[in-house]
């Protein structure tokens, strides 16, 4: 990674101050949101596979029609 002259040094990112919040804002975020019991993000893959089969088979449908109209 590139060197940041502006970052402080010789301190972890647990013991770094952020003057404009940001980090801790975002954490806090994320903290707030985070499910108690089991996490959804477990189930984004195969619902985002879906959507992806979904997508490439509209694809060549379309596809298939424009080139059907087309030529015929």
């Amino acid at each position: 990674m590139a060197h940041n002259p502006h970052a402080p040094q010789g301190q972890g990112p647990e013991g770094s101050y952020d003057p404009a919040g940001s980090t801790q804002m975002f954490r806090a975020f994320v903290d707030e949101g985070a499910p108690q019991g089991r996490r959804p993000a477990a189930a984004a893959p195969s619902s985002s596979r879906v959507g992806l089969i979904v997508g490439v088979i509209a694809a060549v449908v379309i596809l298939g029609a424009v080139a059907w109209l087309a030529l015929g």
